[in-house]
């Protein structure tokens, strides 16, 4: 099968992951859809979840540990009434309690008690290493794991439509968002224990990452991860067709600075120039409209943090 080829350096794939892979899986596809090994991805998504996963192609994988990727946007289903060892459906039940005297009234003061800053404790199921383990791991070998509080920001944490009460349960459907690190299954928790009735998460959705939206992501399984349907043209041919290259990408995700040709000269032999007046890490760009490089400015000058010209 023929290749298209790919942009120079790469780029940035935003893919819909579908539930039931892991992260990891989708780099495998994606490495099997174009051809390429050199293929990466920031903010894992649990096997349960669905959504935004972004992930980065050829040398453009060197560019994640740049990308402004720290807000992130969820659609979740919290059920409340009953806990889990995993905070997730995935999870054996622990404690059911009947939510019924539960009033619509104490579940949103409930979550608005869970926005701002909060110091949240993971999942004891996560993929934080303790002692240089994975928690999941020392769980599952029978282990007691119990991570210390981490500070986190949940800037919104919203109903969407009315709660749905059932027999036994009410499942809760919201929207958060949040800071990186933060476990939107530790929220439902967390909402659960306030309640005095255990909650848990029975689906996730990933909708927003920085500036990329699901809105934009490829379906990389053609409708069927289970299946594990064949690669074919068309579907490399989608794919390519998906993929950002690395200086849309990056005016995407950081303030741009046009350059001179010299500064840009400047730049990839390592030497500073002019200081730009722009705030944190900005991309700087020739009169040609190619990225040179990531820049941030220190008193008079800039310096450069990453050279993709260079690179």
């Amino acid at each position: 099968m023929t290749q298209p080829e790919l942009p120079a350096g790469g780029g940035l794939l935003l893919v819909d992951k579908p539930t039931g892979c892991t992260s990891h899986d989708v780099v495998s596809r994606v490495r099997r859809v174009l051809a390429m090994r050199r293929v990466g991805h920031a903010g894992t998504l649990d096997p349960m979840a669905t959504g935004l996963l972004v992930v980065a192609v050829d040398r453009a994988t060197r560019l994640l540990g740049h990308l402004a990727l720290t807000g992130k946007t969820y659609l979740a289903t919290v059920r409340l009434g009953v806990d889990t060892d995993s905070d997730d459906a995935d999870g054996a039940v622990t404690a059911t309690v009947d939510p019924a005297a539960v009033t619509d009234t104490a579940i949103a003061g409930a979550m608005t008690a869970l926005t701002g800053e909060l110091m949240q404790v993971p999942s004891s199921v996560s993929a934080i290493k303790v002692d240089g383990r994975r928690a999941y791991e020392r769980v599952r070998a029978g282990e007691p794991v119990r991570l210390a509080a981490r500070p986190v920001t949940v800037t919104r944490f919203d109903a969407v439509g009315t709660p749905r009460r059932g027999d036994g349960v009410i499942d809760l459907d919201v929207v958060v968002d949040c800071s990186t690190g933060t476990y939107v299954r530790s929220l439902a928790r967390d909402l659960g224990a306030a309640l005095g009735v255990g909650g848990h998460l029975t689906a996730l959705r990933r909708t927003r990452v920085g500036p990329f939206t699901v809105d934009d992501a490829a379906d990389v399984y053609a409708g069927d991860p289970a299946g594990r349907p064949p690669v074919t043209e068309s579907l490399v041919a989608a794919v390519h067709a998906a993929l950002l290259p690395a200086a849309d990408a990056v005016r995407v995700a950081f303030p741009g600075r046009e350059i001179t040709t010299e500064q840009a000269v400047d730049l990839g032999h390592g030497r500073r120039i002019g200081a730009g007046g722009i705030a944190g890490t900005y991309a700087a760009f020739d009169p040609a409209g190619r990225f040179i490089a990531l820049v941030a400015d220190e008193g008079n000058s800039a310096r450069s943090v990453f050279g993709w010209q260079t690179g």
